[in-house]
């Protein structure tokens, strides 16, 4: 018999890893008769299945003011202590309404206590498992030692209650092999990996009449080669490196496109970039306004071209990040056949790179090897043809909804006795 889940994080809205992956459970959970509940600050699901509680968003203002004030310091006073638990006492009455009006069997926590981006909301979530006994899967996706960010605090005590807790009724996932080592030497809790996935089984659906004009829109030729880097803008992504291999190819038809503006973490890296690439004669883009969550039209009529429009318009893509917690954009240039660069990050080097893909790969810097293996991608069609065909069996094997449905079999029938 089908049993009602409850997904609960900050946001379930847009293209973030989170949303995505938890879009994913919810569609192999559905195919067997198990029907999701979503509660977040931040939705896009439909009303009748969902629960918007504003304050639980990362955004929201009572949120941002604790977070000044408990981030990059070593103490905090009483009274934020005080509205720390006035807020934590708040998501937990509002949790407890959500378990009820939609009679929730399961809780499937989704980073809400791995990362302190709402340390209220992480302890609501703590103190909610802890009364009321209720089986939590608590899906993993970075947690707060990975960011520097995290490592000033006047929260240590919530964040090793809280960030994650270990009780009894909570089965934790994560999305790599180093976080489930790293988990299990902070904290002594157990946890089960599984990946980032795809559906490779079946082949994306690719509107080619209103992708159309993509290119003419971006203000590029068809004669032109684009190098998409399919990701926000932010330091860790390493797009410096991106824009030295586009300097290296030495040819002006070589443009670079970044798919998404800045974020979270401010913009002086982006007006680096921009003055990075003027310094080497590089024409880059940020095509930010051209890409919206979902393929539609703006309110000026302009079209918004999903970020899986833009793959399919695109020659090569480049993915040189210093540390990623799994790395989705890797599987969406596989997904649509697109050859790619790849610096070899930690989970890279550790989980994906023995799997056997076929990449351009470099190691923290463009050498001139990586340039030429690039270049000869580029300039030959059976050379790319057998890289990406070869990607894809691989990716298919190892990262598809075939095997997230296993691993989601096993995990809810080994802990829970339920079978799906």
């Amino acid at each position: 018999m089908g049993k009602n889940i409850g997904f609960v994080s900050t946001r379930f809205a847009g293209t973030d890893g989170v949303s995505l992956e938890a879009a994913k459970w919810a569609q192999l959970l559905w195919d067997h008769q198990h029907v999701s509940y979503w509660f977040a600050g931040e939705l896009d699901r439909h009303p009748d299945i969902s629960m918007l509680v504003p304050e639980a968003f990362f955004d929201h203002e009572e949120n941002q003011w604790i977070n000044k004030r408990v981030f990059g310091v070593q103490k905090r006073t009483p009274y934020i202590t005080g509205r720390i638990h006035a807020l934590r006492d708040y998501l937990k009455i509002k949790l407890y309404e959500f378990i009820e009006r939609f009679r929730i069997d399961i809780l499937i926590i989704q980073n809400a206590v791995t990362i302190p981006m709402h340390v209220p909301l992480g302890l609501a979530i703590t103190e909610l498992a802890a009364e009321s006994g209720i089986p939590v899967v608590a899906h993993h996706h970075d947690f707060y030692w990975e960011r520097t960010r995290f490592s000033v605090n006047a929260v240590q005590d919530y964040l090793q209650m809280a960030f994650p807790p270990k009780l009894p009724n909570i089965q934790h996932v994560v999305i790599n092999s180093i976080a489930q080592e790293a988990l299990a030497l902070r904290t002594g809790i157990s946890s089960i990996v599984i990946p980032n996935v795809l559906d490779f089984e079946t082949a994306p659906e690719i509107d080619w009449e209103f992708t159309k004009d993509f290119r003419a829109e971006i203000g590029v030729s068809d004669e032109d080669v684009l190098i998409l880097q399919p990701t926000r803008v932010v330091q860790r992504k390493g797009i410096e490196h991106a824009i030295e291999l586009v300097h290296e190819l030495g040819d002006p038809k070589y443009k670079l496109i970044i798919s998404h503006a800045a974020g979270d973490e401010g913009f002086e890296y982006l007006q680096w970039l921009q003055d990075y690439a003027a310094d080497h004669n590089v024409d880059m883009r940020l095509i930010s306004h051209y890409v919206s969550d979902k393929r539609g039209y703006s309110e000026d009529g302009r079209k918004r071209y999903s970020l899986w429009d833009v793959y399919p318009h695109c020659d090569f893509v480049t993915y040189p990040s210093t540390y990623e917690g799994f790395g989705n954009a890797f599987l969406e240039a596989i997904y649509f056949k697109k050859p790619l660069l790849v610096n070899r990050y930690d989970v890279f080097v550790r989980d994906i790179e023995p799997q056997g893909f076929d990449l351009v790969v470099m190691d923290g810097y463009v050498s001139e090897r990586v340039v030429e293996e690039v270049r000869e991608v580029l300039e030959s069609p059976e050379r790319r043809e057998r890289m990406v065909n070869h990607n894809y069996a691989v990716a298919t094997r190892h990262y598809s909804y075939s095997v997230l449905r296993k691993r989601l079999a096993f995990l809810i029938s080994n802990f829970f006795g339920i079978e799906i």
